[in-house]
């Protein structure tokens, strides 16, 4: 029996298909998965696979993409699962040809008709006797994606080349998925993996392939039980989101408890911060991860109190605060994690920044002091970015420049553009030059996400051009209006809250809550008032504005009692 699982990236597919080979065995089955653990059994397909992840390669076309998938998939075909087949095994694939067809087709927007040829061709006529589509939320994948990232210590902002092309990909990559399953629905079974235990998702598979394999035919239908969290009665307010969005976090928390405590991230107040208390014992790196942003009294006594047990968390936390107690904290934490303790100095002048980067540079920790002087200028800054051409670290110089502008800036922009073109689109985040709108021009085609992002904050008639074009293609064109009030940023979050709804409620943090942001919360959750990345972002948005308010007044009711004293 031949067995595909396909979906989107961060749906569950690999986690689930090596569940299921462990729960066959166990049973006696003789099983051979192709990607055993997440790895491609085939040397080869292997060798491809890292070809077409190679975010480097901007001009690879999207029909090379698809040719070099195909062959991956034939060769994972020819030697892995074939052979298997032929013994009588069970064969477990994570992606199968129905993957080139999704990602070439719908993803990339090449015409499916002239794709299926080659996709039969490689096939040699063996396609799955059963396919399982995890689906997903594409908001929800990208959250647990994030998380895996960390939990594996990768880098959260190394992106591979489906990467580059922004978060709509992954939408348009499902929508495809769906349209064939339900073309086929004797062949493919659609399991939902939103709100539901993973156990039970396993189980779930597990009976519908053993009545295969027994000969029995389960009925093959889409797997979506009632939710679990139970649903506060009654229209959507912007004073219920608060009651809502924990009532639905406080379930997942039992279903993924380290994705319950990675979505409070950024998030202020009592009810958040009560939560983070809870998960400490289990997690503490992810509790005190997500007190990023945050300078409160109680956030601060969480930093020092976790500081030698996780210091790379705390020191992550910190973000780019330069606050005297920031600074403290990163002078305790530095014998622990120096590396992570410069490398967060962006933006930071100081003379104690200073001093921790003549430490690090006196230890030949020169890559790490690059990362962290993105935003800093001087003499000795650009000392040290000449030493580090000299030592030809391309990428971590050209990350030095992100946030600076002028001629000499742009210059070194263009020298470094043959060495590493990402790293340096990723450096002008902000800026509006000659130099910035040639590369977002150059690029906006071969890797959107970037360039759109790079757009944050810019308010020129080119910013809203691109924003403009990309806008109903991938969400990034809205992710760079975080915090602006301004009437073309209001008319694409108006414009794009069906299709982009948990980053057009994003793109309202910072924002006083006005009569319009409140509108745009209570009809963009009215239409999905259980979506908890909807929930989680618009409690952001409501949260953050009351915390600014607060302290608007409380500023000025301690300042006129100092003078008071005085």
């Amino acid at each position: 029996m031949f067995i595909d699982f396909e979906g989107i990236d961060g749906s569950g597919k690999t986690t689930l298909s090596n569940l299921l080979a462990g729960r066959l065995r166990r049973l006696g089955y003789k099983v051979a998965h192709a990607r055993e653990g997440g790895e491609l059994q085939a040397p080869a397909a292997r060798r491809i696979r890292e070809l077409t992840r190679d975010s480097r390669l901007l001009e690879l076309s999207p029909r090379a993409e698809f040719f070099l998938n195909v062959a991956r998939d034939a060769q994972q075909l020819e030697e892995v699962i074939a052979p298997a087949l032929a013994r009588g095994e069970v064969c477990i694939s994570d992606r199968y040809l129905y993957s080139q067809l999704a990602l070439s087709g719908g993803g990339r927007g090449l015409p499916v008709e002239e794709l299926a040829p080659a996709c039969a061709m490689a096939s040699r006529g063996m396609w799955p006797d059963l396919v399982i589509l995890v689906d997903v939320e594409p908001d929800l994948a990208r959250l647990r994606k994030r998380l895996g990232k960390l939990k594996e210590g990768r880098a959260s902002d190394a992106d591979s080349r489906k990467g580059l092309a922004g978060a709509g990909l992954g939408v348009r990559v499902r929508e495809a998925f769906l349209a064939m399953a339900r073309k086929d629905p004797a062949r493919w079974l659609i399991i939902e993996n939103n709100d539901q235990p993973l156990w039970a998702l396993e189980q779930r598979i597990m009976d519908a392939v053993v009545a295969r394999l027994q000969g029995r035919e389960p009925q093959v239908q889409r797997i979506s039980p009632p939710p679990s969290t139970p649903v506060t009665p009654g229209p959507v307010t912007v004073d219920s989101v608060e009651e809502r969005f924990f009532q639905a976090l406080d379930s997942l928390e039992v279903r993924e408890p380290s994705l319950a405590v990675w979505m409070l991230g950024g998030l202020p107040g009592l009810a958040a911060h009560q939560r983070r208390l809870g998960a400490v014992e289990r997690f503490p790196g992810l509790a005190v991860r997500s007190l990023s942003g945050l300078e409160d009294e109680a956030s601060w006594a969480l930093r020092e109190l976790l500081a030698k047990v996780v210091p790379v968390d705390v020191v992550a936390s910190l973000a780019v605060s330069a606050s005297p107690r920031a600074m403290v904290l990163r002078q305790q934490l530095y014998a622990l994690s120096p590396g992570e303790v410069v490398a967060g100095l962006k933006r930071n002048g100081s003379h104690e920044a200073w001093a921790l980067r003549e430490q690090a540079l006196g230890e030949r920790r020169l890559v790490d002091v690059l990362l962290g002087l993105a935003g800093v200028e001087g003499d000795t800054a650009w000392s040290v970015r000449e030493l580090g051409i000299q030592k030809k670290l391309y990428a971590e110089v050209a990350r030095s420049l992100t946030g600076l502008s002028g001629e000499r800036v742009d210059a070194l922009r263009e020298a470094l553009l043959p060495h590493d073109r990402l790293s340096v689109l990723r450096s002008i985040v902000g800026l509006d030059s000659p130099f910035a709108s040639g590369l977002r021009e150059q690029l906006a085609d071969k890797a959107p996400k970037l360039v759109l992002r790079s757009l944050t904050g810019l308010t020129t008639h080119e910013a809203f051009a691109l924003r403009e074009r990309y806008a109903l293609v991938t969400k990034e064109a809205i992710d760079s209006l975080d915090g602006l009030d301004d009437p073309r940023a209001w008319q694409l979050r108006e414009t794009c809250a069906e299709r982009w709804p948990a980053t057009v409620l994003s793109s309202l943090r910072g924002l006083p809550l006005t009569e319009r942001v409140e509108a745009l919360i209570t009809r963009i959750l009215g239409a999905a008032p259980v979506r908890l990345p909807l929930l989680r972002n618009a409690y952001g948005v409501i949260s953050t504005a009351q915390e600014t308010a607060t302290e608007r007044v409380i500023r000025p009711v301690f300042s006129s009692q100092s003078q008071v004293s005085v």
